[in-house]
């Protein structure tokens, strides 16, 4: 047996920590390297001479168009890399298999839909997330060139994950590293050297993740793998698609919602501090999306050892694989805690030199990060939900923090705090989603208490079925 095949068998029988250690490195320096790919545009544009600030501003006016992209390629690339954890426990190759090919007929479907529309309506789109006469024409410049390459950017990261779902976690990681460090090259000579502004980080982008994809859709026609794309690629099998869709439901809700909550923020910072505001937003969001993919990368690597072995029906080993992510996630939030109350500036001085800039993102920081410390494990409690395919209790979490907290709490704490209110809602909302989210997990592990390894999991009420 090669040893792709033999990857997924050793989830169910090597050490938990060892385990989650190998998966959840290199998915820590995937998605660290992913937040850096997003940083580095940042980076560059803001300190073009002649805007940087402007720019900067119609960058982060981007953000939630570029978020209801994430979405949709989530809805389908989270659901399959799920699916494929479990059906790969089950020793169901030729379903993975098929499910392999639907990510990449849904990638395609739901990428230039979305793209089209958003092309045809795309300034009422950036107006309505944010932007001011001022910030328009750069949003539309970047943006028009990451819509063009749409379906690019979904296959890439759906088909990212199933590399790493299907036990190789180091070449998910290796292919991130490379858009990471190419686009960090060609950044500069496309905006600088070529002149091309703000458009020519578009450009690198598209063109780096492009190179990727072309790798990993030659990975899956190697015959050494598990997975491999069938003769029929483009053919849909709408009873996976479904069960798929469903698992990434929760993931896309959330991204959704981060979407629409990014646009009130917006919304209301332009009321109340105008395009600087926004543009101070924008550095805040990069900074802290830093820490974020790190939790995430965590999430990467329990994501496989508990869909595997719930898939097994070995639940000692998901509970103690959750335990253990909450854990290291929560450290990680600590160290987040540390930079954000006492390094602020420092952070922020790496994306722009103006001074009111710096001024605003540092009162921004401080004021939105009193309580990461507790977002870990609340992260990590939310993906615990989805890997078992539990979709209504992880769909409710991922919108209960954005929606159902923080959207009113952006409206309602301006009235009293002015710009202020804007960035203290963050801290407030984390709150209240702790709460709901320890309610949940308590019930879940008291539940999971009643079940020996071996037991059909019908008190869990999870989405997956043994196929």
């Amino acid at each position: 047996m090669s040893n792709n095949q033999a990857a997924p068998i050793e989830l169910g029988t090597e050490s938990v920590g060892k385990l989650l250690k190998k998966y959840a490195v290199p998915g820590i320096i995937a998605m660290t390297a992913s937040s850096l790919y997003n940083m580095v545009d940042s980076i560059f544009i803001g300190h073009i001479p002649e805007y940087g600030s402007l720019a900067l501003s119609g960058l982060a006016v981007s953000f939630p168009l570029m978020n209801l992209s994430s979405a949709l390629g989530t809805l389908v690339g989270v659901g399959a890399a799920t699916l494929v954890s479990v059906l790969l426990g089950q020793r169901n190759y030729e379903a993975a298999n098929k499910v392999l090919a639907n990510d990449i007929s849904l990638n395609c479907i739901t990428g230039v839909i979305f793209a089209a529309v958003c092309l045809f309506f795309i300034d009422p789109i950036l107006t309505f997330f944010g932007a001011s006469p001022n910030t328009l024409p750069f949003a539309r410049e970047y943006m028009t060139v990451i819509l063009i390459g749409n379906v690019i950017t979904h296959l890439y990261f759906g088909l990212n994950a199933l590399i790493r779902s299907s036990g190789n976690p180091r070449l998910a990681m290796g292919l991130t590293l490379f858009t990471v460090i190419s686009n960090t090259i060609l950044d500069p000579i496309f905006i600088f050297v070529f002149g091309l502004g703000i458009q020519g980080a578009a450009i690198a982008t598209v063109l780096c993740q492009a190179m990727a994809l072309s790798y990993s859709l030659r990975y899956f026609t190697r015959k050494d793998n598990v997975m491999r794309l069938p003769r029929k690629v483009f053919e849909l099998d709408w009873r996976i698609a479904k069960d798929s869709l469903a698992i990434g439901m929760g993931p896309f809700l959330m991204n959704s919602a981060s979407c629409i909550v990014t646009m009130f923020i917006n919304q209301q910072l332009l009321k109340y501090g105008g395009d600087l505001a926004i543009g101070a937003y924008g550095i805040v969001n990069r900074i802290n999306f830093l820490f974020i993919m790190i939790v995430m990368g965590f999430n990467q690597g329990m994501q496989p050892i508990a869909g595997y072995n719930f898939g097994a029906l070995k639940y000692s080993r998901v509970k103690k694989v959750f335990k253990l992510t909450a854990l290291w996630a929560t450290g990680v939030c600590v160290l987040w805690f540390i930079a954000s109350e006492f390094f602020p500036s420092l952070m922020v001085g790496i994306f722009t030199n103006d001074p009111q800039l710096v001024d605003l993102a540092d009162k921004g920081i401080r004021a939105m990060n009193p309580v990461v410390c507790l977002v870990g494990w609340q992260m990590v409690s939310t993906n615990f939900f989805q890997s078992l395919g539990m979709v209504g209790k992880s769909i409710f979490l991922s919108l209960s923090r954005q929606l159902l907290f923080l959207v009113p709490l952006v409206y309602f704490l301006p009235l009293f705090l002015d710009i202020r209110g804007v960035f203290y809602a963050f801290p407030a909302s984390d709150l209240l989603a702790c709460l709901t989210t320890f309610i949940l997990i308590y019930n879940l592990f008291r539940k999971f208490s009643k079940l020996q390894d071996g037991d059909e999991p019908t008190i869990l009420g999870s989405q997956i079925k043994q196929r």
